[in-house]
């Protein structure tokens, strides 16, 4: 019996890699889900009470805000959820100077007034597209906006602010951590926190997308990642995403986007 189970799994194995070697050399290992057009990444319509209440969603586009401000600041000082339609705005809310009204008062950026309605609730997600093009200064990304926006902040082209209300600098913590990929052959992910840390609060991270402890997360894989789980939460939503930035994440992967043996 062992020996017959033995057997049907070496077929198996084989046929697998049969069925691998047969796929053309540029194929890719994961369908990735597909991009839309960089002035449309990371683009949202806010809808959890604007059409059962009568009017259009709300665009909001990502970009246009990160350019001066972090993530941090809507995130986690504002509080906005991570998920969307998650967060109880309203408009009477807005107008009392919470959520979207801590800036849009009229000073800062344009009011909760009659004349400038449409510039939120228009239901249009590619309101202000055109805008993207005067961002065209900035280092170049090869997906998502087309945008490296980390490079941005570095080279200080942009200089997002980190809070609204009083000064409290984020914790510095500097630390890299390997995680290990559960595929044979894939290098590990190297994660830096120096870099995350600029942009987002510990709390936007941890505990209930990534467990505090170290190898504490379970099924944290690139099949839920791709599934706007994990790291996936950002990345392929707002901050850049996976489509041709395997090295971004595995630094030493090789053949990045090429299957060798591997079939899924």
């Amino acid at each position: 019996m062992i020996k017959k189970a033995l057997f049907l799994s070496i077929i198996f194995l084989l046929i697998l890699a049969g069925k691998s070697f047969a796929e053309p050399a540029g194929s890719v290992w994961w369908k990735l889900p597909p991009l839309p057009p960089p002035e449309l990444y990371g683009n949202i319509l806010m809808d959890r009470a604007s059409t059962s209440s009568g009017v259009k969603p709300v665009t909001f586009s990502h970009w246009s805000h990160r350019v001066n401000y972090t993530c941090r600041v809507c995130h986690f000082e504002i509080e906005f959820n991570m998920m969307l339609n998650t967060t109880m705005i309203t408009e009477e809310a807005n107008k009392y100077g919470r959520y979207c009204g801590e800036c849009h008062d009229g000073k800062t950026a344009f009011g909760h007034t009659k004349e400038n309605c449409d510039k939120c609730h228009n239901g249009n997600i590619g309101y202000g597209r055109e805008k993207l093009k005067s961002l065209s200064n900035l280092p170049k990304g090869v997906s998502g906006n087309g945008i490296d926006w980390v490079k941005a902040m570095e080279d200080g082209r942009i200089k997002p602010k980190n809070y609204l209300r009083d000064e409290n600098k984020p914790i510095e913590f500097k630390r890299e951590i390997n995680i290990e990929s559960t595929w044979i052959g894939i290098s590990p992910v190297l994660f830096p926190h120096a870099t995350h840390g600029k942009w987002l609060d510990c709390s936007n991270c941890h505990p209930e997308i990534f467990g505090i402890v170290e190898e504490s997360t379970e099924d944290l894989a690139m099949e839920y990642i791709l599934k706007y789980e994990f790291c996936g939460v950002c990345h392929g939503k707002v901050a850049f995403p996976p489509n041709n930035n395997c090295k971004k994440c595995h630094p030493k992967m090789k053949n990045p986007g090429k299957r060798i043996d591997i079939t899924h």
